[in-house]
């Protein structure tokens, strides 16, 4: 990526690797970027999307018309930085209305250097991605502006998000830890993958101590900290290549310690079951996906951000090196798989998000859940 100053009225084009391209106007740094192109359903919770780390090298399409509107405070990143490698919006606010806001999208967008274009029928350029699937995608703006052939073939030449392993380019280089709030009941492991800031938050609420590791931590590094439970979070980038968390899964369910795994930790979990995972062809991403807990028939809605799902059977449990398997959620759309559960050992998994910080809650009762797996291998 490269950037120079903010440029709302510079010229902006966004070329698909298919050959089609939008045009506009900048939004945010001007100059050139590079990504997948991905599309989000979320009306609400902007902040929040630009600064969860499973966004990293993606360029994000807003299919809300109108973005910015609250502008952007300094309470609710869900990490230190932004992490999408461009947005797309089609009419950003003009002036940012809140209470809470410090600045608009717009400068906090060019602040750290994020390439974006406005003004673009983004209903179109979801439909197109609907059709065709998810693909690599270029902004450009200013000075990166040029012949659309030599673009196109630029942007072809950008890595494909298959095979990308991204893990460890957005996960933290040092443990630290998250203090329960109130008085201390369990302590929990968790391998930081890309993890978002309310997890542990999340956790935290409930009386537990978040030891924050690594995503090359060790099984001593896991256990040195005494854990009652092992968390395995979100993150970026293909799961066939996350062979380090996988083999350090498969330690944690031989010793049987309660385990759970959001997003890219049910990825995580079913290839540590012996499952395969594939790509989805333009993935989950919102606030607004139905999905039904299959062992209590309850349907949620939930926030998604997800372009890989396991595969594993839904009509039946499966046999697994550590007992029974079964898919213990579902979202009603396409029948993707969106959870799993061991029968015989203390795990499980979702690939939602029910710490959503933006909503919605629906889902917040898995940490219970955890909870409770924990309490029952203690008893």
């Amino acid at each position: 990526m490269t950037t120079s100053t903010r440029g709302a009225s510079a010229p902006a084009v966004l070329v698909l690797e298919d050959g089609r391209t939008f045009r506009g106007r900048a939004y945010g740094a001007v100059g050139e970027t590079f990504g997948e192109a991905v599309f989000s359903t979320g009306m609400t919770g902007y902040q929040e999307t630009l600064t969860d780390p499973s966004y990293h090298r993606q360029v994000v399409v807003m299919t809300a018309p109108h973005i910015g509107n609250t502008g952007v405070n300094d309470e609710d990143p869900e990490s230190q930085r932004i992490w999408v490698a461009g947005y797309v919006v089609r009419d950003p606010a003009r002036t940012p209305s809140n209470w809470r806001s410090r600045r608009s999208l717009d400068e906090e967008l060019t602040a750290q250097g994020v390439v974006g274009i406005s003004g673009i029928d983004t209903r179109a350029l979801t439909r197109h991605l609907r059709e065709r699937g998810a693909m690599r995608v270029g902004i450009f703006s200013g000075e990166a502006l040029g012949d659309e052939a030599a673009l196109l073939a630029r942007v072809r030449a950008v890595p494909q998000m298959k095979g990308a392993d991204l893990s460890g380019e957005v996960a933290t280089a040092e443990a630290y830890t998250v203090p329960a709030i109130g008085t201390r009941k369990f302590t929990v492991a968790a391998i930081d993958l890309g993890i978002k800031g309310m997890t542990p938050h999340r956790m935290a609420e409930r009386g537990i101590e978040v030891h924050v590791l690594p995503a090359t931590a060790t099984v001593e590094d896991v256990y040195a900290v005494g854990p009652d439970g092992v968390f395995f979070s979100n993150g970026p980038g293909d799961p066939a290549t996350a062979d380090h968390p996988v083999s350090l899964m498969r330690a944690v369910l031989e010793r049987s310690t309660p385990l759970f795994g959001i997003c890219f930790g049910n990825q995580i979990l079913g290839r540590a079951l012996g499952f395969g995972t594939y790509k989805l062809k333009y993935g989950h991403r919102g606030i607004n996906q139905p999905v039904q807990d299959r062992t209590t028939g309850k349907v949620e809605v939930t926030a998604h951000n997800h372009g890989f799902a396991v595969d594993a059977p839904l009509d039946a449990p499966s046999d697994t090196p550590y007992g029974r398997a079964e898919v213990s959620h579902v979202c009603l759309n396409d029948n993707v798989v969106e959870g799993l559960r061991l029968l015989d050992r203390p795990a499980f998994s979702v690939q939602y998000h029910p710490e959503a910080a933006a909503g919605p809650h629906d889902a917040a009762y898995l940490f219970d859940r955890f909870v409770s797996l924990m309490e029952g291998q203690r008893a």
